[in-house]
């Protein structure tokens, strides 16, 4: 066994030892950890090989069956898997002495060690027919067998082992024999599937005990033990005594070195990540976590903030400037508490960055705040102009500018700054009129196919697609959607409730019964896997043991790609189509501007906060206003009163389903309130069916058809088809109950009652 390094602990780091002695749990505090297949991180899914108890990395097999499978030349995999032996080399029974009757181990060519002597001293050469020619061996009071417990052989001599167990138990130095067998017995972990921290120092060795233990109990990203032990053995060759010895910069700069590969892959390298995450976690427990410790850095690391999504960090190491720089974290500090999000931060931090820039060129050479002044601003805009013109992030360092010197002067943060630095709506470049984004019909014929839509391997993602397709919500919403999301108004048409996140606040958009049919069955899925939480409704696949964590954009965006080469969408040229998830949005509001349906019902469906967004697919067209149809009593097919929803967002969402229905469905007589999206059952029926809805403006066209419908049924009864005047019976009943509700409140009939009174 290797003696470990021992440095004085308490010296490296006051109060560490002590937090990180009562951290550690016994279970980590071993030198050589061992990690079974049921570990969530340092695991997986076990050996294809029944019995064998192992973790399966290559094939689903173990390296010891993957080894052997490739020593027999390759045979049918699942013929190998069906007949191998489970035990691997060391853990099988041993051969006893070819004699038959003698338990013994074999010392050479197949004997034990009595018989191979016997044999030499016979003096024959041949040793099959001396072995034939030797009686069972009858043993009247037979020896003890192996302590160790699958071994069936006799103990060698006087060693309480067989020969072969006793020659290895003597080489380990003859350890506790008790201890010895047990641990011969249950340990079936090989060394790749071990850590072994003896040659750290001991100190850092329960670090990295510590951020094991923090990892497994994470339980969020796989790691193989053989990738641990790659830092180990890195930690150990840097001869350090603490993680902490050097920030996260200088280990990776050395991590670079050591292992020049592996740092092109900067993504993919697992053991870089974990070196990281180990300092993290022993600095977390040093130091602690929230702004008393990320405030002074100048890289923020915004998981340590409790932010859990969006960019990782915001860096401020690029400011050269130290006035600049403080107000910078106190600017965007500030900010973040006021609920900005985490892009908007990094976006603010890279704008001064660049003011920093510009500050220490040698043109201008500015050291203090007292010298921004106007003058120096326009100097910055003019150099603005010349490297970003054209570029949206043009306007987007100067409205970042505007914002910072702003807040200087509202909190009163510095009042050395001139009272000239300020930015003018006229510094800002007018922006262009855009395009819509939406695509093509064509396109989108094969983007709705139900053929190609099956063609997506994740049933999850076919999902998401069609809430793009057909809600418009940006992808950023429809991953966050919460189990729960559909609603019902009071005519229980189904409705998507989701969280509008641009603009802060819950909305809501009619959908049909397919899809309403299609997130049920995705929520019991999702709940059937997490019964005891209450998790999104598109969960991360991968690293998310409780299912709270959604499916991330990347994840979509690269499934998407892959989805269009694979179903080889073209455009009307027949070239190869790039599709944003964005473009469905812009889709969805084109098509329902072509439908003729009103910009205000297009800006309530795509919940946008102006017109002058939802004008981004068409111009605004004529409205009817939403107070004349709220004042107008509506009946439906058998005369009784249709009201919309109570104030509210339902009343909002319910308010946009019948504008939707008004503007493409009219009736000569009334309106149908079928979704758009359905295809309506009662053809030439609307006098029967429940979707239909009518106004007292029809009350003409009302009283004729009663008259027609009462002719007809009269002529039905003096031919005697007795079925068709049943059927318009029903008819003029409905007819004339809806004329009576309707007479109430129409004032012609009013003014003609008064007229003949």
């Amino acid at each position: 066994m290797t003696t470990s390094k021992v440095t004085p602990v308490g010296a490296v780091r006051p109060g560490l030892l002590e937090k990180l002695v009562a951290a550690v749990r016994p279970e980590f505090r071993a030198e050589i950890l061992a990690f079974g297949p049921d570990d969530p991180v340092l695991g997986g899914k076990p050996c294809r090989v029944t019995g064998c108890g192992r973790t399966g990395r290559i094939r689903g097999l173990c390296f010891g069956h993957d080894s052997r499978w490739r020593r027999e030349g390759k045979p049918d995999l699942g013929h190998f898997i069906a007949t191998t032996d489970p035990r691997m080399k060391g853990h099988q029974p041993l051969a006893s002495c070819r004699i038959p009757g003698c338990l013994r181990g074999r010392k050479e060519r197949g004997l034990c060690t009595r018989h191979h002597y016997a044999w030499q001293r016979s003096g024959q050469s041949d040793l099959n027919q001396w072995v034939a020619a030797l009686p069972p061996v009858v043993e009247p009071d037979p020896p003890a067998t192996c302590r160790i417990a699958y071994c069936d052989l006799w103990v060698h001599a006087d060693l309480p082992f067989c020969l072969t167990h006793g020659i290895r138990w003597k080489e380990q130095g003859r350890p506790d024999i008790d201890d010895y067998a047990r641990g011969y017995e249950n340990d079936s972990t090989p060394g790749h599937e071990r850590i072994d921290l003896r040659e750290l120092d001991a100190h850092l060795r329960l670090e990295t005990q510590y951020a094991l233990q923090c990892r497994h109990d994470d339980a969020a990203i796989r790691i193989a033990p053989s990738a641990v032990q790659v830092v180990v053995n890195f930690l150990a060759a840097t001869e350090v005594s603490s993680l902490l010895d050097h920030d996260e910069h200088a280990w990776l700069q050395a991590w670079k070195q050591r292992f020049p590969k592996r740092a092109r892959f900067s993504n993919g390298d697992s053991g870089r990540a974990l070196l990281i995450y180990a300092r993290r976690k022993v600095e977390e427990s040093h130091l602690g976590r929230g702004w008393d410790v990320e405030y002074r850095r100048d890289v923020w690391r915004l998981r340590n903030l409790g932010v859990e999504e969006g960019p990782a960090t915001v860096r401020f190491d690029q400011i050269s400037q130290t006035w600049l720089k403080e107000l910078a974290k106190r600017w965007i500090r500030w900010r973040l508490s006021s609920g900005l999000g985490t892009g908007s931060a990094t976006k603010a931090a890279l704008a001064l960055t660049s003011f920093s820039r510009f500050l220490t060129s040698p043109a201008v050479g500015v050291d203090r705040l007292a010298q921004v002044d106007r003058p120096l601003l326009e100097r910055y805009l003019a150099d603005l102009h010349t490297e970003l013109a054209g570029k949206k992030i043009h306007g987007e360092r100067i409205s970042q500018l505007h914002l910072f010197l702003q807040a200087i002067r509202r909190h009163g943060w510095d009042e050395s700054l001139p009272a000239n630095a300020t930015l003018h709506s006229e510094d800002f470049p007018k922006k262009g009129q855009l395009l819509p984004r939406a695509l093509a019909e064509h396109v989108m014929t094969q983007l709705e196919d139900p053929h190609n839509l099956n063609q997506w391997n994740d049933p999850d993602r076919r999902l998401i697609t069609l809430i793009l397709i057909r809600c418009g919500l940006r992808l950023g919403d429809t991953l966050r959607l919460a189990v729960d999301c559909v609603v019902h108004d009071a005519d229980n048409a189904p409705y998507l409730r989701y969280v509008n996140h641009k603009m802060k606040r819950e909305a809501l958009v009619p959908i049909d019964e397919e899809l309403e049919a299609q997130i049920i069955k995705q929520r019991r899925k999702v709940s059937d896997c997490w019964p005891n939480r209450i998790p999104v409704l598109f969960p991360r696949s991968r690293a998310n043991p409780d299912g709270s964590k959604r499916a991330s954009h990347s994840g979509y965006q690269h499934a998407l790609a892959e989805w269009l080469r694979r179903c080889d969408i073209r455009d009307a040229h027949g070239n190869p189509v790039h599709v944003t998830p964005h473009q469905y949005r812009h889709s969805l509001g084109t098509r329902l501007i072509n439908l003729d349906v009103p910009q205000e019902v297009v800006r309530r469906i795509l919940d946008h906060d102006s017109h002058a967004m939802t004008a981004h697919y068409a111009r605004l067209a004529d409205t009817t206003i939403r107070r004349h149809w709220e004042k107008a009593r509506k009946v439906n097919a058998t005369g009784q009163t249709v009201t919309l929803a109570p104030d509210g967002p339902m009343a909002e969402a319910a308010w946009a389903k019948q504008r939707i229905g008004r503007a493409t469905q009219a009736l000569p007589n009334g309106y149908c309130s079928l979704p758009l999206v359905k295809t309506c059952p009662h053809a030439n029926a609307c006098l029967t069916c429940p979707m239909f809805v009518t106004t007292a403006e029809f009350l003409p066209q009302h009283r004729h058809h009663h008259q027609e419908v009462l002719q007809i049924i009269s002529a039905a009864e003096a031919r005697g088809h007795t079925r068709q005047a049943e059927m318009n019976r029903q008819v003029a009943d409905n007819l004339e109950k809806i004329i009576t509700t309707l007479e109430v409140d129409d004032p012609g009939q009013q003014e003609a009652a008064a007229d003949a009174s």
